[in-house]
């Protein structure tokens, strides 16, 4: 079934996606504070320590998914005020609509597939 789904199932997936992107944010948070306070008690010198690399790689990957996170935590705010304004579900680079499979897997996507398959990296 290839039906577009009503604003409200929209805002409700959305939501959800919020909601859900809240938890990771505070877990990773919670998981980057712990990472810190444990390099706090101890003397870490990330360059002669062998355990000091690993312990700056699991920090910078921790803030990078906390990163990527809160920018899909931006993009879902940017769709759930495109559904108010009545612009979701329009591709922003042709104007088509987005169909509603890809926004069902990626709800707060911007582009129809052909205009992201053109998009540079």
């Amino acid at each position: 079934m290839n039906d577009v789904p009503s604003d409200e199932v929209v805002r409700e997936r959305l939501t959800a996606e919020r909601r859900d992107t809240d938890a990771r944010i505070a877990a990773l948070h919670s998981d980057f504070e712990g990472i810190v306070e444990a390099n706090a008690l101890v003397a870490v010198d990330d360059e002669h320590d062998p355990e000091g690399s690993s312990t700056a790689f699991e920090r910078a990957h921790v803030a990078s998914l906390l990163a990527q996170a809160r920018d899909h935590l931006d993009e879902v705010d940017r769709a759930l005020e495109r559904l108010e304004r009545g612009d979701y579900g329009r591709c922003e680079g042709c104007g088509e609509p987005i169909p509603p499979g890809r926004l069902e897997v990626r709800p707060a996507a911007t582009t129809c597939v052909r205009c992201a398959a053109g998009a540079p990296r």
